[in-house]
C-alpha cells in the first residue's frame, strides 16, 4: 500500500509541476536553496540528494530561466556559489502551491485530523530510519 500510494503521489506531483513547466529536480534544488541559503553546486547536490551530473544540468535550466544565479566563490574561484534569485523565490512559492494541490488531491479521502495523524505517523517512521542524529533533525523536503 505504501508503494502504491507513493506511486500515486509521484504521479500527482509530476503532473502538477509539469503543468507549469517544471520537474521534481527543479523543485528539489530550489527548495534546498531556499531552506539552506546560497551554497556550492556540490553541497547543493548532497543536501538535495541529487547526483552531481544531474545538478549541473538542472542548474543550467534554472539559470536560463533567471531563477538562480551562479557566482564565483570568493574563497575558491574554481567553485560556484548558487543563489536563488527573487524571481526564483516567487516561482518556488507557485510550485509550493502546485505541491499543496497535489497533496490535497492525494489526501482528499482523509479528514483534517486524519491528515495530521498521518503526517505525525509518517514523520515518526522517517525519523526512526534516519541514518544519523544530524539527519533526523534536518528538515525533510516538502510535498506529498
Amino acid at each position: 500500500m505504501l508503494n502504491q500510494t507513493a506511486a500515486l503521489a509521484h504521479r500527482l506531483v509530476t503532473e502538477g509541476l509539469g503543468a507549469v513547466g517544471f520537474h521534481r529536480y527543479h523543485y528539489a534544488l530550489m527548495s534546498t536553496l531556499e531552506e539552506f541559503g546560497p551554497t556550492s553546486q556540490a553541497d547543493l547536490g548532497r543536501r538535495s540528494g541529487l547526483d552531481r551530473s544531474d545538478v549541473v544540468a538542472v542548474l543550467d535550466v534554472l539559470a536560463e530561466r533567471k531563477l538562480i544565479e551562479r557566482t564565483p566563490d570568493v574563497s575558491d574561484r574554481r567553485r560556484n556559489t548558487i543563489t536563488l534569485t527573487s524571481v526564483g523565490v516567487r516561482q518556488l512559492q507557485q510550485l509550493d502551491g502546485e505541491l499543496a494541490r497535489a497533496q490535497d488531491a492525494l489526501l482528499a479521502a482523509l479528514s483534517s485530523s486524519e491528515r495530521e495523524q498521518l503526517a505525525r505517523l509518517l514523520d515518526r517512521v522517517l525519523v526512526s530510519h534516519a541514518p544519523s542524529p544530524e539527519a533526523a533533525s534536518e528538515p525533510r523536503q516538502k510535498g506529498p
